[in-house]
């Protein structure tokens, strides 16, 4: 028997409404999830642009309600974390261990929009008696949520749920960036540029991979707080006028050596930022751009002098089935911060007002949540 969800629908002209959405009984290969809290990025409120209706989120976590026929590793009732990024285990990149940028499934890799409608899911959830796309294949806001068995990973964990979903992308991205995309080191300086919910795991990551120096930039002091809390020894308030955050790339180099930091993240996703992580390095550093600028940007050369690395990752390098037990296991021990990163929940009916604070920069992660 089908069910009816309570979903959150782009209409594609930057609005969306809060309607019902059916979802048909999965096949083999396919889980329904009851979601239990979806968790909201800039993403999802980008996606209001895409021109076309398609359910809203993209992080996500929740209980087993239904699977198929062909499913085995999983059963009715258990704990989920949802992931975008569904490998197929067979095509050229997820034999070369980057699951992440499958061929044949990933939703982004073809780039524009973040998004690639070749590879959406449109059979099995019907609005207005129509197939609509799932965000990122999955489309967590909502109450329930049809999905590739590859998109679930078991918690076994008593990790609240609200905690559980931001996992999904924005702590696996700023997570993932620090130690499985540039690797930092013990003992090593790092520079975060943004201290929004992936900056501050970017800093988390630093922290946990043992970084000796971590040194955030915002331009909201009420953020260099909450960035200390998540692990910044050092903290620079910039200047809405440092173009190219050259003047806070002088402070760097002072608190250095005078060198540089061995790595610098780029979390802001303001493209006349996306260089800026190379003035903070040093000579042979390393500059990652995390937050995923698609548009064209001017780059000064010299900042490449000399042997500077500058890496463009996505996800985080994220191997699901790896990677988000790792970080659950970090939470039960206490060294991955999540409940403290949940400054606001609220109820579908209150999205607007999620995406309003989100972009007023009230929260560090606002989470929707279902009873």
């Amino acid at each position: 028997m089908s069910l009816q969800s309570k979903s959150a629908i782009a209409t594609g002209d930057g609005k969306f409404i809060i309607d019902t959405i059916t979802i048909a009984n999965p096949k083999e290969d396919e889980i329904v999830v009851k979601i239990k809290a979806a968790g909201l990025c800039h993403t999802d409120h980008d996606s209001l642009t895409w021109g076309k209706p398609i359910i809203l989120g993209h992080e996500g976590a929740g209980i087993i309600e239904k699977i198929g026929a062909n499913i085995t590793d999983f059963k009715v009732g258990d704990k989920v974390i949802l992931n975008w990024a569904t490998p197929c285990m067979k095509c050229f990149q997820c034999q070369e261990g980057n699951q992440h940028i499958c061929e044949n499934n990933s939703p982004v890799t073809a780039g524009g929009n973040g998004y690639t409608p070749g590879h959406a899911h449109l059979e099995g959830s019907k609005w207005n008696n129509k197939p609509i796309e799932r965000s990122f294949n999955i489309g967590t806001i909502a109450e329930y949520a049809l999905v590739k068995e590859s998109a679930c990973v078991k918690l076994d964990s008593e990790m609240p749920m609200p905690s559980a979903s931001i996992i999904s992308c924005g702590v696996m991205t700023g997570y993932g960036s620090a130690v499985n995309t540039a690797k930092v080191t013990a003992g090593s300086s790092a520079v975060i540029l943004g201290t929004g919910g992936v900056g501050l795991n970017v800093i988390q990551g630093a922290k946990i991979s043992g970084a000796a120096k971590i040194i955030a930039i915002d331009i909201n002091p009420e953020r260099l707080k909450m960035a200390k809390q998540f692990g910044a020894t050092h903290t620079i308030l910039a200047d809405k006028n440092d173009v190219g955050l050259m003047n806070a790339s002088e402070e760097v180099k002072k608190m250095t050596n005078g060198r540089g930091a061995d790595f610098a993240f780029e979390c802001t996703a303001i493209p006349a930022l996306g260089a800026a992580p190379l003035a903070m390095i040093r000579n042979a550093g390393t500059a990652v751009q995390v937050s995923g600028i698609e548009e064209t940007i001017s780059i000064d050369m010299n900042l490449f002098e000399w042997d500077k690395i500058y890496i463009n990752p996505l996800y985080g390098k994220c191997r699901p089935h790896i990677d988000f037990p790792k970080l659950v296991d970090l939470y039960d021990k206490g060294d991955l911060l999540l409940d403290e990163m949940i400054t606001k929940t609220y109820p579908i009916e209150n999205l607007q007002q999620a995406f309003d604070d989100m972009l007023a920069g009230k929260n560090a992660k606002g989470v929707i949540v279902f009873d």
